[in-house]
C-alpha cells in the first residue's frame, strides 16, 4: 500500500524540547527590565508566533518608547540560549520518533518560529541535528505562523508535495499553519495543559510524542 504521507515536518517549542516555560521566563525577565509585569497568560496569548511578532504585539498595546523592539527581541534571544543550553531537555518520545521515520527511510524536517540561532542552539543542546534533512525558520518568511509560508517552503525543500506532509504541532498558530498548508496536522499540546475546542480541528491530538505511530502516515 503506498504511503499518502512522505515526510514529516516537526514543530520544535513545546514538541521537541520543553521551551515553553523557558519562552515564558525569557518574555517576563526581559519585560520586567523595561518595567512591564508580565504574566504566564500574557505569555501564553501569543505562545507560537515569532519573537518579532510577539515583540511587535505588545509595542502596539503598550507603546513603549526605549528601547527599541529589536533591542527586546535580541534580549529575549540572548535569554533564551542561555535557558536552553542550562536547562534544554528533549521532551518524551523525541528520540523514538526521531529512530523510527530515520529507519523507516521516511524525510524529516523542522519548521519553526524561532530565529535560526536558536534552533541551531538546540539541536546542537539535544545532539539530534544529523536527524533533519531539513531546517528552516519563519525568519526567513515575510511572515509566521499562523501564515503556512514557513510549512510550505520546508515542504519544497523536501521536495514533497504538501499534502503528502505531516505536521506535528503543539499550538494553535503552529496548528492553523499546517492546515493552512494543506498538510495533515497532529497535536501535542504542552504537558500538563488541558485539552481545548481549538485542537478538534486536528488530524488528531497526542497526549505525547510516545503515542505516535506509523500508521498516521497512511
Amino acid at each position: 500500500m503506498t504511503r499518502k504521507i512522505k515526510a514529516v515536518i516537526f514543530d520544535m517549542d513545546g514538541l521537541i524540547i520543553d521551551s515553553e516555560p523557558l519562552w515564558r521566563k525569557a518574555e517576563i525577565a526581559s519585560f520586567a527590565s523595561i518595567g512591564y509585569e508580565f504574566t504566564d497568560e500574557m505569555c501564553s496569548s501569543t505562545k507560537g508566533m515569532r519573537i518579532d511578532e510577539v515583540v511587535s504585539y505588545w509595542h502596539e498595546k503598550l507603546n513603549w518608547k526605549s528601547p527599541t523592539k529589536g533591542f527586546v527581541v535580541d534580549d529575549i534571544t540572548q535569554r533564551m540560549i542561555n535557558f536552553i543550553q542550562t536547562h534544554g531537555k528533549a521532551l518524551p518520545g523525541v528520540e523514538l520518533v526521531l529512530n523510527t521515520l530515520k529507519k523507516n527511510n521516511i524525510p524529516i524536517a523542522l519548521a519553526s518560529s524561532s530565529p535560526i540561532i536558536l534552533i541551531e542552539t538546540v539541536l546542537n543542546t539535544l545532539k539530534i541535528k544529523n536527524y533533519f534533512d531539513v531546517i528552516h525558520s519563519a525568519e526567513f518568511e515575510k511572515k509566521g505562523k499562523p501564515d503556512p509560508q514557513v510549512f510550505l517552503t520546508t515542504s519544497n525543500k523536501l521536495g514533497v508535495e504538501p499534502m503528502n506532509c505531516l505536521v506535528l504541532e503543539d499550538s494553535m498558530v503552529g496548528m492553523k499553519a499546517g492546515l493552512n498548508a494543506q498538510m495533515r496536522t497532529i497535536v501535542i499540546p504542552e504537558i500538563n495543559t488541558p485539552k481545548e475546542s481549538w485542537q478538534e480541528e486536528a488530524y488528531c491530538v497526542l497526549n505525547s510524542l510516545n503515542d505516535f505511530n506509523l500508521n498516521f502516515l497512511s
